[in-house]
């Protein structure tokens, strides 16, 4: 089955931490930049990271020193680490494989302050 699942998301204090997960089944997992995106209620859906087949990665500033992403090709798994969570950082998260078109169904995130 072609699918990613998003896992991890949660409720959090305001400078907790997450581990969201990004598990990839019936494409290509090593040849595809994945990336992470949210969207908050309210507003439009925003890129948050990405991380390319070989490696380099690429942070929204408002994430950057906060959210490592990472990849274990082993596992077609694809992680964000999420520390000094914001209450602004409160939105549904999921992950997308642009080469095959394909989005997650979300996990929720939510901060409170």
């Amino acid at each position: 089955q072609v699918q990613l699942v998003e896992t991890g998301g949660g409720l959090v204090q305001a400078g907790g931490s997450l581990r969201l997960s990004c598990a990839a089944s019936g494409i290509a997992f090593r040849f595809n930049t994945i990336g992470w995106h949210r969207q908050a209620p309210g507003k439009q859906r925003e890129l948050v990271a990405t991380i390319s087949m070989f490696g380099s990665t690429t942070y929204a500033d408002s994430v950057k020193g906060r959210f490592t992403i990472s990849r274990d090709d082993a596992k077609n798994t694809v992680y964000l680490q999420m520390n000094s969570l914001k209450p602004e950082d409160t939105a549904v998260y999921y992950c997308y494989a642009p080469l095959s078109n394909l989005w997650g169904q979300g996990t929720q995130v939510t901060v409170s302050s």
